[in-house]
């Protein structure tokens, strides 16, 4: 038993009776001490001892005289108390007892009883006189164990009826959708919770099986109806999400419907994804647009990408970003050797830095601030680490900026992309990946055709040396649309826009756009990249396009707003070098299935290196000289189906192109940037 604090009994006397001093403080009440749960339960075990006493009497049976009642009392109580400490029946928390509680309870009792047992029957072999009658010390047990059970679920009950009547008014009353285990967990979790968020009325079973029964003394409400009307029918004025087998399209239609009519949807995860049960004030939340978005989970090689990662030395670019940080994290899973994370941006590769050192285990770490454009830079990186494989992620990425500066976009997204690409073939790397987007299939904007760019040089540069060398650096690209959560992505804007009590800015009401999550996207890369052999360019399934308008919408009902008229939806026109929709690819290209179901292989035409690395030369020599529009127009000459949409290039698709040796135009600029 743990040592008696003095000074910890009296703050917990205080907790209990200083309230001004009028009245008992319970809700200050947050935990008794184990001594004290243990001091109640030998209070308890007393109480039963004169309990069985009386009866005991009143049966008028006779008593061995052996020891005294003190003297029974003490063994008695002395034996149950020992099982107490070995079966810690004293350390959960009273009122969250549950029936683990109870049969350590029963496993204590039933131990000392035989305890007891066992020395009465020892003390008749030893003397040939017992000690105890045993039917007396059944009786004992029995009422024992009913008195120590009746104890916590009175403090229990107690103690949730007097928050219930504290809180009443700050409850909101829900259904919960689902009737199943999951469900059930989630309603006496929620039960559970400190301070109290919700008072459940019901539980809405979709099987429509269970509807003449009751669970936790609550109906069972068939899903007949739209959810909508039960919920308007109970007085409900929410929903909590917790049926585990419902469909992404069911989820949508059941939010849809209930926030059309005003009602709040809240979403639980499985139990089984629990990371505290006692502790799941944070585990029910507000549905999010993230949610909806959501697909099922990708199931990956483990194995294959174990194969091409564990202990190898892997070097991600871009890291301090959004999908480079999280292929970072996902790499480390896989135990390589070692990981080193690259990146220009000091501050967050010093939080990634911070966040992985704490979980690298074995792994080697290593952090380094360089910029991909800066050749001599990246030359020293491989140099001193060597790489097996490199997850290239390092990139500009939003097109209004890159259509303003041209120029900075192929330093990076090109001549970037040259340099790590020749280091990685000069230093022998294994595998080299890049990740590109959907922007680079027929572009209309400077950014999508300075990675249609990479992606050409890249692929050529593998097809060119795998004429010489089979076992040389395999590249390979990935390619994929919108990334929940990325830096600078819609959804982020629209909950800050949110936040701020609107406007919603939406570019054109009628644009569509493809989504990811962060992790799945990282996923597929590094799948992508175990998988591949060199030279391809793998797209993604993306799933259904998503209208931003109706995403526009539908993240304002979730805040719990009427759009247009507690938050205004405000059409700001299409952004330089925006489309109404993006494409993953060509008009000229096909797609081959792998072994994945959501990852196929892109065939597009492969470029004579030689034409395209001459080409790029010249490209980043002309952005050197920050003349936009001839930089431009040598990235429509290198991609023809490039062709600027509201854009100041749109003039150049109408002009003559460049002769087919694409030499510079002698023609001067004045723009400079």
């Amino acid at each position: 038993m743990e040592k008696l604090n003095w000074n910890r009994f009296k703050a917990a006397v205080r907790l209990v009776f200083q309230s001004g001093g009028r009245k008992l403080d319970l809700k200050n009440i947050g935990y008794l001490p184990r001594w004290i749960v243990l001091g109640m339960d030998i209070a308890i075990l007393v109480l039963a001892a004169l309990v069985t006493w009386v009866l005991l009497q009143g049966l008028t049976l006779s008593f061995y005289s052996r020891l005294t009642r003190i003297e029974e009392l003490a063994l008695v109580v002395g034996v149950n108390t020992v099982f107490f400490l070995i079966f810690r029946t004293y350390a959960g928390l009273i009122r969250y007892s549950s029936y683990i509680d109870g049969l350590k309870l029963l496993f204590s009792t039933t131990s000392a009883f035989l305890a007891l047992t066992a020395v009465n029957y020892l003390s008749f072999w030893a003397t040939g006189e017992k000690l105890l009658l045993i039917p007396g010390l059944f009786v004992y047990t029995v009422i024992a164990f009913a008195g120590l059970f009746l104890f916590r679920v009175v403090v229990k009950q107690v103690y949730q009826a007097y928050f219930s009547e504290e809180r009443k008014k700050s409850k909101m009353p829900v259904l919960v959708f689902g009737a199943d285990s999951n469900a059930i967990s989630v309603a006496n979790a929620v039960r559970m919770e400190q301070p109290p968020r919700f008072k459940i009325f019901g539980f809405i079973d979709r099987n429509k099986h269970n509807t003449s029964k009751r669970i936790l003394d609550l109906p069972i409400l068939s899903n007949n109806k739209r959810v909508s009307v039960l919920l308007r029918a109970h007085g409900a004025k929410g929903v909590i999400l917790a049926d585990k087998h419902l469909t992404k399209q069911e989820k949508i239609a059941l939010v849809d419907d209930c926030l059309e009519h005003g009602f709040k949807v809240f979403t639980a995860p499985l139990v089984s994804d629990w990371e505290n049960e006692q502790d799941f004030s944070g585990q029910i939340k507000n549905i999010q647009i993230e949610d909806l978005l959501e697909r099922k989970p990708i199931v990956l090689d483990n194995k294959g990408i174990s194969r091409e990662l564990k202990g190898k030395r892997v070097l991600v670019t871009g890291a301090a970003g959004s999908i480079g940080s999280e292929i970072a994290r996902q790499v480390l899973k896989y135990k390589p050797e070692m990981l080193i994370v690259l990146d220009q941006a000091e501050t967050p590769l010093h939080q990634l830095r911070l966040e992985i050192g704490k979980c690298c285990g074995e792994v080697q770490f290593e952090t380094v601030i360089g910029d991909v454009r800066n050749y001599q830079r990246m030359n020293r990186v491989f140099e001193v680490f060597k790489p097996h494989v490199i997850y290239h992620a390092a990139a500009y990425k939003h097109v209004p900026l890159m259509e303003e500066n041209p120029s900075e976009a192929i330093f990076v997204n090109v001549c970037g992309t040259r340099n790590m690409a020749d280091l990685a073939v000069q230093y022998k790397a294994e595998k080299f990946v890049m990740v590109s987007t959907d922007k680079a299939v027929n572009p209309s904007n400077v950014m999508g055709a300075s990675k249609r760019i990479a992606e050409m040089y890249v692929q050529s540069k593998y097809f060119s040396l795998r004429e010489k060398d089979k076992k040389c650096t395999r590249f390979i690209t990935t390619r994929f649309g919108n990334v929940l959560g990325s830096n600078g992505s819609v959804v982020p804007l629209f909950k800050e826009q949110i936040a701020n009590g609107g406007p919603v800015t939406i570019t054109h009401p009628d644009i569509i756009r493809y989504f990811m999550t962060i992790p799945e996207a990282c996923r597929l890369v590094l799948e992508a990249g175990a998988m591949g052999k060199g030279g391809e360019i793998f797209i993604f399934d993306m799933g259904e396009a998503v209208k931003i308008m109706d995403l526009a919408t539908k993240m304002i009902r979730l805040a719990g707003f009427e759009p247009d008229e507690e938050i205004r939806i405000k059409v700001t026109g299409l952004r330089p070098g925006e489309k109404l929709y993006e494409e993953l690819l060509s008009d000229k290209a096909k797609t081959l299935p792998t072994h994945h179901e959501k990852i196929m292989i892109a065939t597009e035409t492969i470029d004579d290196h030689a034409e395209v690395s001459e080409a790029v030369a010249r490209l980043c020599e002309e952005a050197g000289k920050f003349r936009n529009e001839k930089t431009v127009k040598l990235m429509k000459a290198l991609v023809p189906e490039y062709k600027s949409m509201n854009s100041l290039f749109e003039s150049l698709d109408g002009k003559e192109e460049e002769s087919k040796d694409r030499k510079p135009a002698q023609k001067e600029e004045t723009e400079l940037l």
